[in-house]
Protein backbone atom coordinates (compact mmCIF):
# COMPACT_ATOMS: atom_id res chain seq x y z
CA UNK A 1 0.00 0.00 0.00
CA UNK A 2 1.18 3.81 -0.64
CA UNK A 3 -0.14 6.23 1.49
CA UNK A 4 0.70 9.62 1.76
CA UNK A 5 3.35 11.25 4.47
CA UNK A 6 3.64 15.02 5.36
CA UNK A 7 6.22 16.18 8.16
CA UNK A 8 5.18 19.24 9.73
CA UNK A 9 7.16 21.68 12.21
CA UNK A 10 4.00 22.18 14.71
CA UNK A 11 4.25 25.61 17.61
CA UNK A 12 6.10 27.50 15.43
CA UNK A 13 6.33 29.47 12.37
CA UNK A 14 9.70 28.63 10.92
CA UNK A 15 11.45 25.51 10.19
CA UNK A 16 13.48 23.91 11.95
CA UNK A 17 12.19 25.17 15.30
CA UNK A 18 8.63 24.15 17.03
CA UNK A 19 8.07 20.08 17.44
CA UNK A 20 8.18 17.52 14.05
CA UNK A 21 5.38 15.48 13.49
CA UNK A 22 4.45 12.73 10.72
CA UNK A 23 0.83 12.78 9.21
CA UNK A 24 0.00 9.86 7.52
CA UNK A 25 -3.29 9.42 5.66
CA UNK A 26 -5.08 6.00 5.52
CA UNK A 27 -8.57 4.76 3.85
CA UNK A 28 -8.83 2.94 7.58
CA UNK A 29 -6.39 2.67 10.03
CA UNK A 30 -4.17 -0.54 9.82
CA UNK A 31 -3.56 -2.84 12.69
CA UNK A 32 -1.70 -1.79 15.76
CA UNK A 33 1.30 -3.49 15.62
CA UNK A 34 1.67 -1.80 11.80
CA UNK A 35 0.95 1.68 13.20
CA UNK A 36 3.05 1.09 16.03
CA UNK A 37 6.47 -0.21 13.30
CA UNK A 38 5.36 3.37 11.72
CA UNK A 39 5.93 5.40 14.23
CA UNK A 40 8.84 3.39 15.43
CA UNK A 41 10.47 3.80 11.67
CA UNK A 42 9.70 8.13 11.29
CA UNK A 43 11.13 7.92 15.35
CA UNK A 44 9.32 11.56 15.82
CA UNK A 45 7.61 11.83 18.78
CA UNK A 46 4.33 11.45 17.33
CA UNK A 47 3.22 9.95 14.23
CA UNK A 48 -0.50 11.27 14.01
CA UNK A 49 -2.74 8.45 11.60
CA UNK A 50 -5.25 9.80 9.85
CA UNK A 51 -8.69 8.41 8.57
CA UNK A 52 -11.75 10.63 6.89
CA UNK A 53 -15.04 10.07 8.42
CA UNK A 54 -18.15 12.07 6.70
CA UNK A 55 -17.55 15.52 7.38
CA UNK A 56 -14.28 14.74 10.12
CA UNK A 57 -11.80 12.60 10.48
CA UNK A 58 -10.48 9.89 13.06
CA UNK A 59 -7.09 10.33 14.27
CA UNK A 60 -4.63 8.20 16.66
CA UNK A 61 -1.02 9.21 17.94
CA UNK A 62 1.95 6.77 18.37
CA UNK A 63 5.25 7.73 19.97
CA UNK A 64 8.07 5.39 18.83
CA UNK A 65 6.65 2.93 21.69
CA UNK A 66 3.59 3.57 22.22
CA UNK A 67 0.36 5.16 21.62
CA UNK A 68 -1.03 8.24 23.30
CA UNK A 69 -4.36 9.24 24.38
CA UNK A 70 -3.82 12.96 23.13
CA UNK A 71 -1.16 14.77 21.55
CA UNK A 72 -1.33 18.32 20.41
CA UNK A 73 1.33 19.15 18.29
CA UNK A 74 0.16 15.94 15.95
CA UNK A 75 -3.28 17.10 16.31
CA UNK A 76 -1.86 20.73 14.93
CA UNK A 77 -0.07 19.47 12.31
CA UNK A 78 -3.14 17.20 10.80
CA UNK A 79 -5.08 20.08 10.98
CA UNK A 80 -2.70 21.41 8.64
CA UNK A 81 -2.86 18.61 6.55
CA UNK A 82 -6.62 18.88 6.19
CA UNK A 83 -6.91 22.46 5.71
CA UNK A 84 -3.96 23.32 3.71
CA UNK A 85 -3.63 19.74 1.98
CA UNK A 86 -6.75 17.29 1.41
CA UNK A 87 -9.50 19.97 1.29
CA UNK A 88 -7.52 23.39 0.75
CA UNK A 89 -9.77 26.59 1.87
CA UNK A 90 -11.48 24.69 4.98
CA UNK A 91 -11.41 26.66 8.27
CA UNK A 92 -12.72 23.77 10.55
CA UNK A 93 -12.31 20.53 11.31
CA UNK A 94 -13.56 17.99 14.21
CA UNK A 95 -11.28 14.73 15.31
CA UNK A 96 -12.72 12.02 16.63
CA UNK A 97 -10.13 10.63 18.95
CA UNK A 98 -9.24 8.48 22.35
CA UNK A 99 -9.79 12.06 24.32
CA UNK A 100 -13.02 12.45 22.70
CA UNK A 101 -13.86 14.83 19.43
CA UNK A 102 -11.62 17.71 19.34
CA UNK A 103 -12.41 20.69 17.14
CA UNK A 104 -9.97 22.78 15.61
CA UNK A 105 -9.96 25.94 14.07
CA UNK A 106 -8.16 27.86 11.40
CA UNK A 107 -7.12 31.62 12.28
CA UNK A 108 -4.55 34.22 10.85
CA UNK A 109 -2.13 33.27 13.25
CA UNK A 110 -2.55 29.44 12.55
CA UNK A 111 -4.95 26.88 14.20
CA UNK A 112 -6.54 26.77 17.50
CA UNK A 113 -7.43 23.39 18.77
CA UNK A 114 -9.92 22.88 21.87
CA UNK A 115 -8.99 20.28 24.11
CA UNK A 116 -10.25 18.63 27.39
CA UNK A 117 -8.14 20.44 30.87
CA UNK A 118 -6.10 18.01 32.84
CA UNK A 119 -6.09 19.99 36.44
CA UNK A 120 -4.04 18.65 38.77
CA UNK A 121 -3.59 18.17 42.71
CA UNK A 122 -1.16 19.13 44.52
CA UNK A 123 1.35 16.04 46.13
CA UNK A 124 4.70 15.08 48.08
CA UNK A 125 7.30 14.77 45.70
CA UNK A 126 7.47 11.30 44.56
CA UNK A 127 10.62 9.16 45.55
CA UNK A 128 14.19 10.34 43.47
CA UNK A 129 12.48 13.33 41.61
CA UNK A 130 14.66 16.18 42.59
CA UNK A 131 17.63 13.19 41.99
CA UNK A 132 16.10 12.39 38.72
CA UNK A 133 15.79 16.39 37.65
CA UNK A 134 18.77 17.82 39.19
CA UNK A 135 16.65 20.64 41.47
CA UNK A 136 14.83 20.55 43.89
CA UNK A 137 11.02 21.77 42.96
CA UNK A 138 9.55 24.65 45.25
CA UNK A 139 6.30 22.12 45.14
CA UNK A 140 5.17 19.11 43.19
CA UNK A 141 1.39 18.45 41.26
CA UNK A 142 -0.05 15.08 39.97
CA UNK A 143 -2.96 14.04 37.41
CA UNK A 144 -3.35 10.42 36.11
CA UNK A 145 -1.15 11.17 33.38
CA UNK A 146 1.86 13.01 35.02
CA UNK A 147 3.81 14.82 37.58
CA UNK A 148 4.18 18.68 37.48
CA UNK A 149 7.48 20.14 39.17
CA UNK A 150 6.90 24.27 39.61
CA UNK A 151 10.72 25.51 39.99
CA UNK A 152 11.04 29.20 41.03
CA UNK A 153 12.53 30.66 38.32
CA UNK A 154 13.24 29.88 34.41
CA UNK A 155 16.55 29.35 34.41
CA UNK A 156 16.34 26.67 36.79
CA UNK A 157 13.90 25.09 34.15
CA UNK A 158 16.00 26.04 31.26
CA UNK A 159 19.41 24.25 32.45
CA UNK A 160 17.89 21.70 33.60
CA UNK A 161 20.09 18.45 32.34
CA UNK A 162 18.08 15.21 33.95
CA UNK A 163 18.67 11.84 33.74
CA UNK A 164 15.97 10.25 31.59
CA UNK A 165 16.58 6.55 33.76
CA UNK A 166 15.54 7.60 36.80
CA UNK A 167 12.85 9.75 35.26
CA UNK A 168 11.07 6.56 34.17
CA UNK A 169 11.08 5.21 37.34
CA UNK A 170 8.83 8.16 38.67
CA UNK A 171 5.66 6.45 38.44
CA UNK A 172 4.03 8.86 35.59
CA UNK A 173 4.03 8.63 32.22
CA UNK A 174 6.21 12.12 31.75
CA UNK A 175 6.86 15.20 33.99
CA UNK A 176 6.35 18.58 33.08
CA UNK A 177 8.97 21.35 34.96
CA UNK A 178 7.71 24.66 34.66
CA UNK A 179 8.17 28.52 36.07
CA UNK A 180 7.42 31.59 35.65
CA UNK A 181 8.00 32.98 32.74
CA UNK A 182 10.61 35.52 31.10
CA UNK A 183 11.07 37.18 28.09
CA UNK A 184 7.48 38.50 27.85
CA UNK A 185 6.27 34.85 28.62
CA UNK A 186 3.74 34.09 31.31
CA UNK A 187 5.28 30.89 32.06
CA UNK A 188 7.86 28.65 30.47
CA UNK A 189 8.37 24.48 30.29
CA UNK A 190 9.73 21.42 29.72
CA UNK A 191 8.70 18.04 29.34
CA UNK A 192 10.38 14.62 29.23
CA UNK A 193 8.44 11.32 29.07
CA UNK A 194 11.33 8.72 28.13
CA UNK A 195 8.72 6.22 29.54
CA UNK A 196 6.99 6.97 26.25
CA UNK A 197 9.72 6.85 24.02
CA UNK A 198 10.29 10.61 24.07
CA UNK A 199 13.30 11.85 26.09
CA UNK A 200 12.51 15.57 25.79
CA UNK A 201 9.22 16.49 23.44
CA UNK A 202 10.44 19.52 22.15
CA UNK A 203 6.41 21.08 22.44
CA UNK A 204 3.86 19.56 24.48
CA UNK A 205 0.32 20.82 23.37
CA UNK A 206 -1.36 18.01 25.98
CA UNK A 207 1.26 19.41 28.70
CA UNK A 208 -0.60 22.86 28.46
CA UNK A 209 -3.53 21.12 29.28
CA UNK A 210 -2.05 20.30 33.05
CA UNK A 211 -0.67 23.66 32.75
CA UNK A 212 -3.17 26.67 32.09
CA UNK A 213 -5.17 25.42 35.04
CA UNK A 214 -2.51 25.82 37.29
CA UNK A 215 -1.23 28.67 36.01
CA UNK A 216 -4.68 30.40 35.99
CA UNK A 217 -4.91 29.68 39.99
CA UNK A 218 -1.87 31.37 40.38
CA UNK A 219 -1.58 34.28 38.02
CA UNK A 220 -5.61 34.75 38.42
CA UNK A 221 -6.24 35.17 34.54
CA UNK A 222 -6.91 32.52 31.95
CA UNK A 223 -5.26 33.52 28.90
CA UNK A 224 -1.46 33.07 28.66
CA UNK A 225 2.08 33.30 26.04
CA UNK A 226 3.83 30.09 27.20
CA UNK A 227 6.86 28.91 25.96
CA UNK A 228 8.39 25.69 25.62
CA UNK A 229 12.40 25.95 26.50
CA UNK A 230 13.27 22.34 24.81
CA UNK A 231 16.34 23.42 22.29
CA UNK A 232 14.00 23.51 19.82
CA UNK A 233 11.32 25.48 21.48
CA UNK A 234 8.14 26.33 20.61
CA UNK A 235 5.36 29.13 21.53
CA UNK A 236 1.91 27.75 22.68
CA UNK A 237 -0.98 30.81 23.42
CA UNK A 238 -3.60 28.97 25.88
CA UNK A 239 -7.12 30.14 27.02
CA UNK A 240 -8.56 28.37 29.98
CA UNK A 241 -12.44 28.07 28.72
CA UNK A 242 -14.66 26.27 31.84
CA UNK A 243 -13.08 22.57 31.43
CA UNK A 244 -11.29 23.06 27.99
CA UNK A 245 -8.39 24.57 26.93
CA UNK A 246 -7.79 26.24 23.91
CA UNK A 247 -3.94 25.91 22.09
CA UNK A 248 -3.23 28.22 19.43
CA UNK A 249 0.17 28.07 17.08
CA UNK A 250 1.61 28.14 13.69
CA UNK A 251 2.77 25.16 11.73
CA UNK A 252 5.25 24.89 8.66
CA UNK A 253 5.58 21.88 6.30
CA UNK A 254 9.26 20.11 6.26
CA UNK A 255 8.30 16.98 3.64
CA UNK A 256 5.55 15.56 1.64
CA UNK A 257 5.64 12.53 -0.09
CA UNK A 258 4.43 8.75 -0.39
CA UNK A 259 5.02 5.85 2.06
CA UNK A 260 5.12 1.84 1.31
CA UNK A 261 3.86 0.27 3.76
Amino acid sequence: MRVPIYQVDAFTNRRFAGNPAAVMVFPDFPDDAVMQSIAAENNLAETAFLVADGDGYRLRWFTPAVEVPLCGHATLASSAVVMERLEPGRTEVIFETASGSLPVKRVDSGYVLNFPARPSEPTEPPHGLAEALGAVPLEVYVNQFNYMAVMADSATVRLLAPGMAAIVSIGRPGVIVTAPGDEGYDFVSRYFAPAKGIPEDPVTGAAHCMLAPYWSKRLGKTAFRAFQASKRGGEVICRLVDDRVDLEGGCVFYLEGHAEI
